[in-house]
């Protein structure tokens, strides 16, 4: 027999938490532990119940769903989380997954998403409304494009590097030539072999590019007084 899936619920909206325990208790694979309407009392129930999933609302009074998740990630609790929400935006959705939330779940579809939801999130899988699925799609590219931009500064010589975090400065080619104590015609050809092994394109690329990862050049050890 599979183990019972231990659920605490939280949401301020008591016609649609009465609901949302409906959709559970519909399911012998479930067992609610306990509910709450507020923010704090919820996560004391979490940290006292320690439930396998807690359902959280964002929006709750005292302190967020998102917030809760925050506190048990801190506190290096072992509950899953998901996440109920009516909100849409892209934002809240990013910050959900940066806490470690394994579900993510529109209010609108809950009655029809719950169930497979809990169960995925039980089993380790990360479960989200259908309708937002593209929001995990982007994510994953934009992480796989910033670890590649990562490995390719590795694939810079350390001329290239010096070159790259002084376009950071927003220093022309004869600027930083006389930095580097080069002609401008060399930190040219160090421009162009950065944008090749960068695969960078048009006349702005480099420029914008080096100025979106300045904090980061700026912790490489390049120049006499880097700390």
């Amino acid at each position: 027999m599979e183990d019972v899936v231990k659920i605490f619920i939280a949401d301020d909206h008591p016609i649609f938490r009465c609901g949302l325990k409906e959709t559970i208790e519909k399911t012998d694979r479930f067992q609610i532990l306990g509910e709450a309407d507020h923010g704090e009392r919820a996560l004391d129930g979490i940290l006292r119940l320690k439930p396998d999933v807690a359902v959280l609302d964002i929006d709750m009074p005292g302190i967020s769903g998102l917030d809760i998740a925050e506190q048990l990630k801190d506190m290096a609790q072992q509950v899953k989380v998901v996440i109920l929400t009516s909100y849409r935006e892209e934002s809240f959705f990013n910050r959900a997954m940066d806490l470690g939330v394994r579900g993510y779940i529109l209010k609108e579809n809950a009655i029809n998403d719950l169930t497979n939801g809990l169960l995925s999130v039980a089993q380790g899988e990360i479960f989200l409304s259908p309708s937002i699925s593209s929001f995990l799609l982007k994510r994953a590219r934009l992480q796989a494009k910033e670890s590649s931009d990562d490995e390719s500064f590795a694939s810079l010589t350390p001329s290239e590097l010096k070159v790259l975090r002084l376009v950071a400065d927003n220093l022309t080619s004869k600027e930083i030539g006389a930095r580097l104590f080069v002609s401008p015609r060399t930190v040219d050809t160090h421009r162009n072999n950065i944008c090749g092994k960068l695969k960078l394109r048009g006349s702005r690329g480099l420029l914008l590019f080096a100025l979106k990862r300045r904090d980061e050049l700026k912790g490489f050890k390049i120049f006499p007084g880097d700390a």
